[in-house]
C-alpha cells in the first residue's frame, strides 16, 4: 500500500483480535483494506459527528476511512477514557482527536504504517486479513499539547490525576506525551484493542518516515481553551492555566527580636535591672509601737478569736478520743461506701474534651449524619537486616528491590493476614459465633458484607490475597526481547498504577483488592523516597473496623475481635521463626495501655505510701534517749496520718459516685498526693508545736492540746479554706478531667481539714497519754523508767533552719539578686514553653504502643484523612449550588474544592497533601452521556429504569439519563439530580463505569489528606488551619443565593477533639489559676483580720511560684497541656499550704524588724512546713520513679518542683 492522501490503510471490523487473550473490553480489529477514503452520509455521518465531531465538515462534504461498525468500537472505548477525562472537555476532545484520526482520517494512509496482520475467519467462512498492529506518525507538538492537557485533569473520588491510570507503569510523576501514547497502544493493557506504535516526531522532520508518510499534526486544545463544540474550558482543578491568580499565603510570623536579642529577654533585663535598683535604694528601718495601724489590731483580734475557738474545741476532743474516733469513723464509712458505685471516665475523649466543645459538636454532628471514623487496626513490619536486591524488569528497566519486598516475606505477611482475618468468636451479645464480616468495615457492601468484602489494605491486596496470582508468572515479549514477567512485575505496575483493572504484563491481573477498592501506595507499604516503592522499608497491614457506640451491642464484639487480633499478633511477635520486626496497635490500644498502667502501678503507689509512713513515723519521733525511741516515736501518729488522709480522699470519692459524678485515673494518681501533701504539712505543724510547746503549771494535757491547736489551728484553717475555695472555684473549668480532679481534691482538701480537727486531736491525746505513761509504741504493756526531758526538744531542722538557712535566704544579695534574676529567667522562660502532649507520653515505658508511634512516624508517608462537612442549608441542586461545590468544567474558580486544592499547593503552612474528593463532581461525571455511568432501559420489564453500565444486553439501554448541553456544561434540573441521586449512591465502581458512590460519598463530606504529623504542636496547628479555610469557604458559600446564614463548613477528622484543647489551654490555664489565686487572697485577708499587705505578699508569692514552676518546665522539656495544668492548679493548692502558714507566721510575729520576723517564721514555721511537705513527698516520688507511666513522673515532678522553688523565693518579698 502507498502512503497517498485521500487514501485508507483499512477499513470495516473485521472481528476479535485473536492475539488478545484476557481484554476487558471486545478487542476488534479492521480489516486490511486499502482504498479510497468513504463519504460519509445519513446514519453514518451522524454516528461520525458525534464520535469524531473534529473531522466532520458536513454532511455530503466528509470523508473518512471508518465504517459504521468501526465507529461503534471506537465510541466504546472511547467512552472508558471518557468517563475519567470527560471533566475536562478539551482533553477529552484531544484524546478522541488521536484515536479518530489513525481510526477515520481521509488521509489515514500517510499517517500510519501497518507492521502485523492476522487472518480472522468472519461468520460468512470467508477468511480476511486484519490488522493487529501498526505504527502512527505523529508530531510533537500535538502530542505535546495533547499530554499539555491532560495531565492534571483529577479523580474528585480519590484526588489522584486521571493520567495515572493511563500511563501505564510510570503513574502520573513519571508520565510523558510517549509513555502516554503507548501505553493507549499496548494491547496488553486489556483496553487497546491492537498494537499501536506511536512515532512522535518534531514538525517537519521527514527521517524516520516512509515514502509519502506525514505527521499527524491536528490542532490540540490547550485545556484553557474551549471547544468547537461548545465544551467550556476546564477547571483550574483539571488545568494549572485555567486558575486565576491566587496570593501566597503570609509568611510565618518572625519571633519577637530586639535587634539581635531575644525580644522578651531583652525586656525581662530590663525589668530586672529597674527593680533591682529599687531595692537597692530600699532602707531597712524597725517597727515601732506607732507602727500598729487597725488592719494590725484587728488581726491580732482575729487571731485571738479563732484561737480561743480552736483551743475549745481542741481540748473537748482530746478529752473524748473515744467517742470522736468512732463517730468520725461512721461519716466517713456513710461518705466512703458509695464507692461502690464509682463510675470511672477512661474515654481519652470523654476526659480531656469538653462536651459543649466545637470539636464534640462536630464530632457529634458527624457521628449522627455519617458512620463514626472507623476503628484501626495495624501493623508496620520491617526487616532491618535484609539486604535489597536489583531485579532487571522486561518492561520497568533495573529495580532497586529493598529486602523487606520479598516473595517469601509477602507469603508470611499473607500468611499472618489470613490467620487474622479467620479471627472467629463467641458473642453473648449476638448470641452466635461472630467473625470479621460481623464488625469490618465494607465500603462496597456495607449491608450484609461477606469477609472478603471487608476493606483490609496490605500488599497481598494487589494480588487479590492469592497464592495463586503472587506465583503466576508468564513469558512475554518487547521490542523482540523474550523474559519472564512475574510478581514483581505486577507490584511495579499496581502501585504506580493502584485504580488498575489489568496489568499491562503477561500476566493481565487486577490491582484493585478483592473487597473491589484500590490500594494506594502509602496504605501498603512505607519508608520510600520520590515515590520509589520498591525500595520501601516496611510493610503495612491495616484492618479497618466499624466504629460503634459504645451502647451498641457489636460495640464488644469489635472490641474482643481486637483482643483477639493482639493475641495472635502478640503471639507471632514472640514466634523465634518470625522473619518481621514490626510494632502494631489496635483501636483500643490506648484505653488498653493506660488502664494496665494504672493497674500495674498500684504496687508502686503503695510502697510509696508506705516509705511515706515511715518518713513521718520517724520524722514526729523526739528521740531524746536510746532507750526511749519506741515511747517517742510516732507510729501511730504517722498512720493515723496516712488514714486520716485516705479516709478523705475515699470521703470525697464516695460522695461524688453517690450524686453520680464520674471519676477518672488522673484523680486516683494526683488527689492522693496533694491531699497528703496538705494533710502531712497540717500534722507536722501541730505535732512539732506541741513537742516544742512546754505544760504550764496545773494544766491538763488536754487543755495543753487544745491551746497548741488554739495556736496553729487558724493558720490550718487560712490554708484548707484558701485550697479548698481554689479548687471549687477551679471545677469553672470547661475541661472534663480539670473540673473533676477540681471538685474531688476541693472536697478531699476539706474533709482532711474536717478529720484533723476531730479524728486527729483524738489520736494525738492517745498517744501523749501512752508517751506520759512511758509505755512503749509497739508493746503497749511495756514501761520505760527513763523520764521524759524537761526540756522541750527542739529536733534536727529548726536549729538548722534558725542558724544557716534563714540568715543566708535573707542577706541583701540573696532578696535583691538571686531570687529576683531566678523570676525574671523564669518569666522568659514561661515564653518558650511548648504546648501540646504527645501520644507517647500518655503511654506506660514497656508499651508496644511507644513501638508503635515510633514506626508510625518514620515509615508512614502520609496523615490522617481529614472531612470538610457541611451543615443543613446548602442547596446542591440548584446550578448555582453545584458550581459553588465542584471543581470541574464550568465551575466557579473559587468554589469549595478548589479552595482546598489551593491550600494543597502551601502544605507546609496548610498542612493539607492531598485535594479533597468530591462527590459533587463523581456525580456530574457520572451523569454525564459520554459515558456509560448512567442510562435507561429502553425495554424490558424494568423500562423507563436506571440501567447499571454492566448491563450487557443488546438495544436494551439505548437512553441516556440526561443530555449533553450545547457548552458541555452539564448540570443536573432539580428533578434529575433528585431521580438519579441514589442510583449514584448504590453504584458500585467497575470498569464500565469507574464512577459511582456506593454509599462512599454522602451529601455533605469530602475528604482529604493531611500532610504526615508527628507531634502534638503539628496537631493542633493542621487543626487551626483546617478551621481557617473551612471558615473561608462558609463565608463564600453562604453568599449562593438561597443559603441559610447559619450553614457552616467545617473540617472533622478523628484526633481534632484530642488537640482542640491546645488552641485555648493557655487561656483555660490563665482562667483556671487566676479563679484559685483570687480566693487565696480574700481568705488570707478575712483569716488575718482584712491584713490586705499580707494578703497581697501572699497572693504574689505565689504567683512567683507558678511563673517559676512553668519557666523550669521548658528548661525540663514538659509540655504545657491537661495534665500539666491540673498539676499547676495542684501546685497552686500546696503553695498556698505553705506560703499561708508562713505569711500568718510572719504577720504574727512580734520581732523588731521585717528581716528578724521573716528570720523567725522561716526558722519556726518553716522547718515544720519543710519536713510536714517537701521532705514528706521527697521518698515517695523517689518510690514513683519505678512507675511506668511517664505521666505520673512528671505530675510528681511539678509538685515537687514549687516546693523547692518556695524555699528559694518565697521570703524576698517580706
Amino acid at each position: 500500500a502507498q502512503h497517498e492522501p485521500g487514501y485508507c490503510s483499512f477499513y470495516e471490523d473485521c472481528g476479535l483480535n485473536p492475539a488478545v487473550e484476557g481484554a476487558l473490553i471486545p478487542p476488534r480489529v479492521p480489516c486490511k483494506d486499502y482504498r479510497k477514503a468513504v463519504n460519509v452520509t445519513g446514519d453514518h455521518y451522524e454516528l461520525f459527528k458525534s464520535v469524531c465531531p473534529m473531522l466532520a465538515h458536513g454532511e455530503g462534504e466528509t470523508l473518512a476511512c471508518c465504517s459504521i461498525r468501526q465507529l461503534t468500537a471506537l465510541q466504546s472505548s472511547l467512552m472508558l477514557s471518557k468517563a475519567v477525562l470527560i471533566r475536562c472537555p478539551s482533553c477529552a476532545d484531544n484524546f478522541a482527536h488521536m484515536h479518530c484520526a489513525t481510526t477515520c482520517s481521509p488521509n489515514q494512509s500517510q499517517i500510519l504504517k501497518i507492521t502485523k496482520t492476522a487472518n480472522i475467519t468472519q461468520p460468512t467462512g470467508i477468511v480476511k486479513e486484519a490488522v493487529v498492529g501498526y505504527e502512527a506518525y505523529v508530531s510533537t507538538s500535538f502530542s505535546d499539547a495533547s499530554f499539555r492537557s491532560c495531565k492534571n485533569v483529577r479523580i474528585p473520588a480519590t484526588g489522584g490525576y486521571a493520567i495515572a491510570t493511563m500511563c501505564g507503569r510510570y503513574g502520573a510523576p513519571l508520565c510523558t506525551p510517549q509513555r502516554w501514547l503507548d501505553f493507549q497502544g499496548d494491547s496488553s493493557n486489556g483496553l487497546a484493542p491492537l498494537d499501536i506504535n506511536f512515532k512522535l516526531l518534531p514538525d517537519g522532520q521527514t527521517a524516520g518516515l516512509p515514502p509519502g508518510a506525514v505527521l499527524f499534526a491536528g490542532t490540540a486544545l490547550n485545556c484553557n481553551e474551549t471547544t468547537p463544540t461548545g465544551g467550556e474550558a476546564c477547571s483550574c482543578q483539571d488545568c494549572e492555566q485555567s486558575c486565576p491568580a491566587v496570593p501566597q499565603p503570609p509568611p510565618l510570623p518572625e519571633p519577637f527580636m530586639i535587634g539581635r536579642l531575644d525580644g522578651v529577654l531583652v525586656i525581662c533585663i530590663i525589668v530586672f535591672s529597674c527593680i533591682l535598683l529599687l531595692l537597692m535604694c530600699y532602707t531597712e528601718r524597725k517597727i515601732s509601737p506607732k507602727d500598729v495601724t487597725c488592719s494590725d489590731k484587728a488581726s491580732l483580734a482575729t487571731q485571738e478569736f479563732l484561737g480561743s475557738l480552736f483551743q475549745t474545741w481542741g481540748t473537748i476532743m482530746a478529752r473524748y478520743p473515744l467517742i470522736v474516733l468512732p463517730v468520725c469513723l461512721v461519716v466517713v464509712l456513710a461518705f466512703a461506701v458509695g464507692i461502690k458505685d464509682i463510675e470511672l471516665t477512661t474515654d481519652p475523649v470523654q476526659l480531656w474534651s469538653a462536651p459543649q466543645s466545637r470539636a464534640m459538636r462536630e464530632k457529634a454532628f458527624h457521628d449522627a449524619n455519617f458512620d463514626p471514623f472507623y476503628r484501626t487496626n495495624q501493623l508496620i513490619l520491617t526487616t532491618p537486616d535484609r539486604p535489597s536486591h536489583y531485579y532487571d524488569s522486561l518492561l520497568f528497566g533495573e529495580q532497586n528491590f529493598s529486602g523487606i519486598i520479598s516473595k517469601d516475606l509477602i507469603i508470611e505477611l499473607l500468611e499472618l493476614q489470613q490467620k487474622i482475618q479467620a479471627i472467629e468468636l463467641w458473642s453473648d451479645e449476638l448470641n452466635r459465633t461472630a467473625s470479621l464480616k460481623d464488625v469490618c468495615y465494607a465500603p462496597l457492601n456495607p449491608d450484609k458484607p461477606s469477609l472478603t468484602d471487608c476493606a483490609v489494605n496490605s500488599l497481598p491486596q494487589y494480588f487479590q490475597n492469592s497464592m495463586d496470582n503472587l506465583n503466576a508468572k508468564a513469558n512475554m515479549t518487547e521490542l523482540g526481547v523474550t523474559k519472564e514477567v512475574d510478581w514483581r512485575d505486577h507490584f511495579i505496575y499496581c502501585v504506580n498504577s493502584p485504580l488498575s483493572f489489568k496489568d499491562i504484563t503477561a500476566l493481565g491481573m487486577s490491582c484493585m483488592a478483592d473487597y473491589g477498592g484500590p490500594v494506594f501506595p502509602f496504605l501498603a507499604v512505607g519508608g520510600y523516597e520520590n515515590e520509589e516503592y520498591t525500595a520501601a522499608e516496611a510493610l503495612i497491614l491495616t484492618f479497618s473496623l466499624n466504629n460503634y457506640a459504645r451502647t451498641d451491642v457489636k460495640f464488644k464484639v469489635a472490641e474482643e475481635w481486637e483482643r483477639r487480633f493482639l493475641e495472635i499478633v502478640q503471639e507471632y511477635q514472640k514466634n523465634p521463626n518470625t522473619n518481621f520486626t514490626f510494632a502494631y496497635m489496635a483501636e483500643r490500644s490506648l484505653e488498653d495501655e493506660i488502664n494496665r498502667t494504672t493497674a500495674e502501678d498500684i504496687p508502686i503507689f503503695m510502697i510509696s505510701y508506705a516509705v511515706i509512713f515511715l518518713y513521718i513515723a520517724v520524722a514526729l519521733g523526739e528521740y531524746t534517749s536510746w532507750k526511749r525511741i519506741l515511747v517517742d516515736s510516732k507510729f501511730l501518729v504517722g498512720l493515723g496520718g496516712i488514714l486520716v488522709v485516705g479516709c478523705s480522699v475515699m470521703a470525697s470519692m464516695g460522695f461524688y459516685a453517690w450524686i453520680g459524678f464520674p471519676s477518672s485515673l488522673v484523680i486516683l494518681q494526683v488527689v492522693p498526693f496533694l491531699v497528703l501533701a496538705v494533710g502531712a504539712d497540717n500534722i507536722f505543724i501541730f505535732v512539732l508545736e506541741y513537742q516544742r510547746d512546754m505544760r504550764r503549771p496545773g494544766e491538763k494535757r488536754e487543755e495543753q492540746i487544745g491551746r497548741v491547736l488554739g495556736n496553729v489551728a487558724p493558720s490550718m484553717l487560712l490554708c484548707s479554706l484558701s485550697e479548698s475555695v481554689c479548687f471549687f472555684l477551679g471545677a469553672l473549668s470547661t475541661m472534663p478531667a480539670v473540673r473533676s480532679f477540681a471538685l474531688y481534691a476541693a472536697l478531699a482538701v476539706l474533709m482532711d481539714f474536717i478529720l484533723q480537727m476531730t479524728a486527729f486531736v483524738a489520736l494525738l491525746s492517745l498517744d501523749a497519754r501512752r508517751q506520759d505513761a512511758n509505755r512503749c509504741e509497739i508493746a503497749c504493756c511495756v514501761t520505760v523508767k527513763t523520764p521524759h526531758p524537761s526540756k522541750p526538744n527542739q529536733g534536727i531542722l529548726l536549729p538548722l533552719m534558725k542558724k544557716y538557712y534563714a540568715p543566708a535566704l535573707l542577706n541583701p544579695v540573696s532578696r535583691m539578686v538571686v531570687f529576683l534574676a531566678i523570676f525574671c529567667a523564669c518569666v522568659f522562660l514561661m515564653f518558650h514553653v511548648k504546648v501540646g502532649l504527645n501520644q507517647e507520653l500518655a503511654m506506660p515505658s514497656d508499651s508496644y504502643m511507644l513501638d508503635y508511634f515510633a514506626y508510625l512516624y518514620k515509615y508512614f508517608e502520609v496523615g490522617v484523612p481529614t472531612y470538610f462537612i457541611t451543615t443543613k442549608g446548602f442547596n446542591f441542586t440548584s446550578e448555582e449550588g453545584i458550581n459553588a461545590v465542584c471543581s470541574s468544567v464550568g465551575c466557579d474558580q473559587f468554589s469549595f474544592t478548589q479552595k482546598i486544592r489551593y491550600a494543597t499547593e502551601y502544605p507546609e503552612q496548610s498542612y493539607l497533601a492531598i485535594p479533597a474528593s468530591s462527590w459533587v463532581d463523581d456525580y456530574i461525571d457520572w451523569l454525564n452521556p459520554g459515558s456509560k455511568c448512567c442510562r435507561i432501559y429502553t425495554a424490558g420489564p424494568n423500562k423507563d429504569e436506571f440501567c447499571p453500565a454492566n448491563e450487557t444486553g443488546l438495544f436494551m439501554c439505548t437512553k441516556k439519563c440526561i443530555s449533553v448541553p450545547e457548552n458541555g456544561v452539564l448540570r443536573p434540573s432539580v428533578e434529575n439530580f433528585n431521580r438519579f441521586l441514589p442510583d449514584f449512591l448504590s453504584n458500585r465502581p467497575d470498569l464500565q463505569c469507574p464512577k459511582g458512590s456506593y454509599k462512599t460519598h454522602v451529601t455533605s463530606r469530602f475528604m482529604a489528606y493531611h500532610t504526615p504529623l508527628v507531634n502534638s504542636q503539628e496537631f493542633t496547628a493542621a487543626l487551626e488551619k483546617a478551621r481557617e479555610l473551612a471558615h473561608n469557604i462558609t463565608m463564600t458559600m453562604r453568599n449562593v443565593t438561597g443559603t441559610s446564614q447559619d450553614f457552616e463548613v467545617f473540617p472533622y477528622t478523628v484526633t481534632y477533639v484530642y488537640y482542640e484543647q491546645y488552641l485555648t489551654i493557655v487561656n483555660e490555664g490563665l482562667f483556671n489559676i487566676g479563679v484559685c489565686l483570687l480566693p487565696t487572697f480574700v481568705v488570707c485577708c478575712i483569716l488575718l483580720g482584712m491584713d490586705l499587705r499580707s494578703g497581697f505578699l501572699n497572693l504574689l508569692t505565689i504567683v512567683m511560684i507558678t511563673v517559676d514552676t512553668v519557666g523550669v518546665m521548658t528548661l525540663w522539656g514538659i509540655d504545657f497541656n491537661a495534665v500539666s495544668l491540673i498539676n499547676l492548679v495542684t501546685a497552686v493548692g500546696i503553695s498556698v499550704e505553705f506560703v499561708s502558714h508562713l505569711t500568718r507566721s510572719f504577720a504574727l510575729s512580734i520581732q523588731p524588724t521585717k528581716v528578724e520576723r521573716a528570720k523567725e517564721a522561716t526558722a519556726n514555721m518553716g522547718s515544720a512546713v519543710f519536713a510536714g511537705v517537701a521532705m514528706t513527698n521527697l521518698p515517695g516520688i523517689v518510690v514513683l520513679a519505678l512507675a511506668k507511666a511517664h505521666s505520673h513522673l512528671m505530675a510528681h515532678g511539678l509538685i515537687f518542683l514549687p516546693v523547692l522553688l518556695s524555699f528559694l523565693g518565697m521570703l524576698h518579698d517580706y
